[in-house]
């Protein structure tokens, strides 16, 4: 009984972990899409979110099931609890990843080009990298680079300080191309929230491996 019991949990990891792959799969392929002026790309990854949708559904059906026909013990609700809420940050990942899309794909269709990036492409890799440690640090279950990760989150803040900037100044001098630098200004603010959700990720890592809710708290 007790096997049949952590196979649930397993499948339920399995899954969280796969939504995080396509998630992560899907922030690369948007910025890829904005950086090699691909209609294409951008327009896969916005029909692919659905499937990003459709495991967060999935997954909280098979938590609220466990959690009703089950008795779990502390670290087994604690699991549930993290896959919960990290399901629905990997959902707004897969959001954010969409919304860049559209936003290239707009540019594009409007035939304008995205030009100079700035430190977008940075952010992204940063961003990626965040996640992709967080969801590592999940399936080991050691808090050790989730640590890191929260370090990490200053920085992508202060490239995205920095975009938010330069486009500002760049738009003054080229008004007639207002539109491109609001659209770019968007997409670094989107790839700041997906570095967002990697740091909440990483907490709740943090809090399945110790029991320790580091939420609102400097690490200074």
């Amino acid at each position: 009984m007790k096997r049949y019991f952590h196979s649930e949990l397993d499948t339920l990891r399995s899954h969280l972990l796969l939504m995080g792959e396509k998630a992560n799969d899907a922030v690369k392929k948007s910025v890829k899409a904005l950086t090699s002026k691909d209609v294409d790309l951008a327009k896969e990854v916005i029909e692919g979110d659905d499937e990003i949708d459709n495991l967060e559904i999935e997954i909280d059906h098979e938590a609220t099931r466990y959690l009703t026909l089950r008795s779990p013990v502390a670290t087994d609700l604690r699991l549930i609890t993290v896959a919960i809420k990290a399901s629905h940050d990997l959902e707004r990942v897969g959001d954010e990843a969409r919304n860049i899309a559209k936003r290239t794909r707009r540019m594009l269709l409007k035939g304008s080009t995205p030009g100079e990036l700035h430190d977008i492409p940075k952010m992204s890799e940063l961003a990626r990298q965040m996640l992709y440690d967080a969801l590592e640090c999940f399936i080991n279950e050691s808090p050790k680079k989730a640590y890191k990760v929260l370090e990490e989150d200053a920085t992508v803040d202060e490239l995205n300080k920095s975009n938010i900037k330069t486009f500002i100044k760049e738009a003054k001098t080229d008004p007639d191309d207002l539109n491109r630098y609001m659209e770019l200004i968007f997409i670094s603010k989107s790839l700041e929230r997906i570095a967002d959700h990697a740091t909440n990720l990483a907490e709740e890592v943090i809090f399945l491996t110790t029991a320790q809710d580091t939420r609102h708290q400097s690490l200074n």
